[in-house]
C-alpha cells in the first residue's frame, strides 16, 4: 500500500493539532475526512459560530468535515463507517468510545504531548513545567480502553529550559509533533512498527498525573519556595495564568495574574504573600525562602501590563498584601 491508497481519518480541535494535519496533507496523505468539534458560539449572545482551528485549516485544504456532538450518535457513526477508514489519528480531541477507535482495521493512534507514562491526563505540558521538570516530549500511541494507556509507537525527548514558559513548551511541542505524526504514519504504512507496552516504562520510576486545569488550581501559594512558585507561574504563563489576591486594607481583593517572574532566593522576616516595592521599578514578593520579582501582570479589568507601568498607576499603602 502507499501513501495515496492510505485512508487516513483525522481528528483534533486546538491549534496545537493543525500542524500535524498539515504535515501530512502537504505531504501528500489521503484525508479523506476530518472530525471536530462542533463551532462555537461566540460573540456578546452567542449568535457567532466559531469554527475550531483544525477546521478553519480542513476547509481552506478541501477537505470533508464531520463535527459531531456526540461520538455515540448512530448517524455519525454511519458517516464514519462510509468514510472506510484504513487508520485513524488522534492529536488534541476527545476521549473516543471504543465503537470510533476500534473501527479502522489499521487502529488508531494519539499524538500525546508527554513521556507516556508520564503525565497522562488533559494538561501534559503544563503539569510539566509546573513541577519544574527540565525535559519532556512527545508520544505516539494506539488507543485502548484506558486513557493515554496504550502500546508505544515511538517518542521524542525535548529539553525545557528554566526561563521556558508553557507557551514555549507547546509551540516547540506542536512543531515536533508533526514530525513524529509523520514518523508513525510511515512506519505503519511500511509494517515497521515496534511498540512498546507503558507498563514496562511505569516501573522505571514514580508517575505523575496531568489533570485538567481549573481556575482554583492556579491560585498560588505564597507559602512555598521562590522555586516552586517561580514554576507553577511559567506552566500556567500565558494561559490560564497564575493568579493570586491583591489585599488593602478594607478594599474588597482584587484578583491579580501574574505572568512573568525572575527568583530572588535570601533570607527575610516578611511574611509569605507581603509585597516589598519602591513603588517605582520593583515589586516583589515574600516566599519562604526569598523573593518572586513580578516583571509583568494583570490587574482584575486591566490588560497585562509590566510592573513599572503597574506601579505607577496603583497607589499601596502598608496594609497592603496578596493571599
Amino acid at each position: 500500500m502507499n501513501k495515496k491508497d492510505l485512508r487516513i481519518v483525522y481528528m483534533g480541535t486546538p491549534e496545537f493539532a493543525v500542524e500535524s494535519l498539515k504535515r501530512l496533507v502537504e505531504g501528500g496523505y489521503n484525508i479523506v475526512g476530518v472530525i471536530t468539534m462542533p463551532d462555537k458560539p461566540m460573540g456578546r449572545h452567542g449568535s457567532v459560530l466559531q469554527p475550531s482551528p483544525v477546521k478553519q485549516y480542513a476547509v481552506s485544504q478541501g477537505l470533508k468535515v464531520l463535527q459531531p456532538e456526540k461520538l455515540k450518535d448512530e448517524q455519525f457513526l454511519a458517516e464514519l463507517r462510509e468514510l472506510k477508514a484504513d487508520l485513524q489519528i488522534v492529536v488534541a480531541f476527545r476521549m473516543l468510545p471504543e465503537v470510533v477507535w476500534n473501527m479502522p482495521p489499521m487502529g488508531t493512534f494519539n499524538l500525546h504531548a508527554s513521556l507516556l507514562p508520564q503525565y497522562r491526563g488533559a494538561a501534559p505540558i503544563n503539569w510539566a513545567v509546573i513541577n519544574g521538570d527540565t525535559e519532556t516530549g512527545i508520544t505516539t500511541f494506539f488507543l485502548k480502553h484506558e486513557i493515554d494507556t496504550g502500546e508505544i509507537i515511538d517518542q521524542v525527548r525535548v529539553p525545557i529550559a528554566d526561563t521556558d514558559n508553557v507557551e514555549i513548551v507547546y509551540n516547540r511541542l506542536m512543531m515536533l509533533g508533526g514530525d513524529l505524526v509523520l514518523k508513525t504514519v510511515d512506519a505503519i504504512l511500511d509494517g515497521n512498527v515496534k511498540t512498546t507496552p507503558q507498563e514496562e516504562l511505569a516501573q522505571i520510576e514514580e508517575l505523575r498525573p496531568a489533570p485538567k486545569i481549573f481556575k482554583e488550581t492556579c491560585r498560588i501559594d505564597w507559602t512555598q519556595g521562590v522555586k516552586k512558585v517561580y514554576d507553577f507561574v511559567r506552566g500556567l504563563s500565558p494561559y490560564p495564568a497564575a493568579w493570586t489576591e491583591l489585599h488593602q486594607g478594607e478594599q474588597a481583593p482584587v484578583m491579580l495574574k501574574i505572568f512573568e517572574t525572575e527568583k530572588q532566593y535570601c533570607s527575610h522576616n516578611y511574611q509569605p504573600g507581603s509585597i516589598d516595592t519602591d513603588k517605582k521599578t520593583y515589586f516583589r514578593i515574600a516566599t519562604t525562602d526569598g523573593y518572586l520579582n513580578i516583571h509583568s501582570l494583570q490587574l482584575a479589568g486591566k490588560k497585562r501590563m509590566e510592573v513599572t507601568d503597574f506601579l505607577r498607576g496603583y497607589r499601596f499603602d502598608d496594609s497592603t498584601y496578596v493571599k
